[in-house]
């Protein structure tokens, strides 16, 4: 791991549990946590998963097949065009906070504007089909809906915008090298070396190395994909295990009995999904469950927060930003969607 902060913050709340454990808990007590903390790991990680693996296809093709002098022919030069359409990006990509990651270092690659990538960084694990879909079916036609796509379009457009007083190379990572292309001979290198092959056979080798060249393509693509989730995985993996870690030691009736109030509701929520690490398509339903215990405001900033920023997806961002900008990353969405749910709880 190349990751000493997210180790150190791993292996505090490790000692931390298991001072308490050795002080409060009987042996058959750290047993059933331990099993609790390996459940919840588990459902986070395989939860998340398909949603890595979706991701990383999708970054695989857009590193193969998608043409940067095109792509970037077709980004608006003005940031206000640009954090706005990456902000909508999500409806062409449908991917959730786990494959979002990726797949903006794939565009970023492609030459994408520092404040697209981050405005599709924020939205498209909410601003797509499948999580419209989801929260109609839990909510439907109404202020949550409203306010949840509203808000994360809001917010994603202004962080990314804001992206824009930072030049690229302060904010992103060195991106990796692209690996190395498999070279396939043409046919005039073969009329050359083979001068007396016939034209009908040229014909079929050539039809043959072009249905080569299409297999090699999606092969690079698979390649391409694969380094992507084993990079991401990582991050993943110390992600799930960091809020598993917390929800074992910090029970959610505690937190549920101090969401009391316009403010304190909120924040509790928005701390709540920040540990939950819960999936955007998924979410809705969990949301639901607290609608008789907290505030409108306060479930909506659950919905907007969780998808943008959360344990596993905020060590996600370190393997694309420097970690200055990962921490502009969490800050700012974090006090847009406060403001946010106190501005539903105060005039919604």
């Amino acid at each position: 791991m190349k990751n000493p902060a997210a180790l150190f913050l791993l292996a505090l709340i490790f000692v931390t549990a298991l001072i308490w454990a050795m002080t409060n808990l009987t042996p058959a007590d750290v047993s059933s946590r331990f099993q609790t903390f390996a459940t919840i790991f588990l459902g986070i990680f395989i939860e998340a998963m398909p949603f890595l693996v979706a991701g990383s296809l999708v970054s695989g093709i857009i590193a193969e097949f998608v043409d940067q002098g095109a792509l970037v022919h077709f980004v608006p030069d003005n940031p206000l065009a640009a954090a706005l359409i990456g902000a909508l990006l999500g409806f062409a990509f449908p991917v959730c906070e786990c494959g979002v990651v990726p797949v903006t270092r794939r565009l970023y690659g492609k030459g994408v504007p520092l404040a697209m990538g981050i405005s599709f960084l924020l939205a498209a694990p909410v601003i797509n089909p499948i999580v419209l879909a989801s929260t109609f079916t839990a909510f439907g036609w109404g202020d949550v809906l409203f306010w949840r796509f509203g808000g994360t379009l809001a917010i994603a457009f202004l962080v990314g915008l804001l992206f824009t007083l930072f030049r690229p190379e302060r904010v992103l990572r060195p991106m990796p090298l692209p690996a190395p292309t498999l070279l396939l001979p043409t046919v005039a290198v073969l009329e050359k070396c083979i001068p007396e092959v016939a034209e009908s056979e040229m014909s079929r080798d050539e039809e043959e190395m072009t249905a080569r060249e299409g297999n090699g393509r999606w092969w690079r693509a698979l390649a391409a994909a694969g380094d992507d989730f084993l990079d991401m995985g990582r991050y993943l993996v110390i992600g799930s295990m960091l809020a598993a870690a917390m929800q074992t030691i910090v029970p959610q009736a505690t937190l549920v009995v101090l969401g009391e109030g316009a403010l304190l509701s909120v924040i509790v929520l928005m701390a709540l999904a920040f540990v939950l690490s819960i999936c955007s398509t998924v979410d809705a339903f969990v949301a639901l469950s607290f609608v008789h215990s907290f505030s409108i405001g306060a479930i909506v900033s659950f919905l907007v927060f969780g998808p943008m920023v959360d344990i596993k997806s905020a060590l996600m961002f370190l393997g694309v930003f420097r970690r200055r900008a990962v921490a502009l990353l969490i800050m700012l969405p974090l006090i847009f969607s406060l403001l946010l749910g106190l501005l539903v709880n105060l005039y919604g």
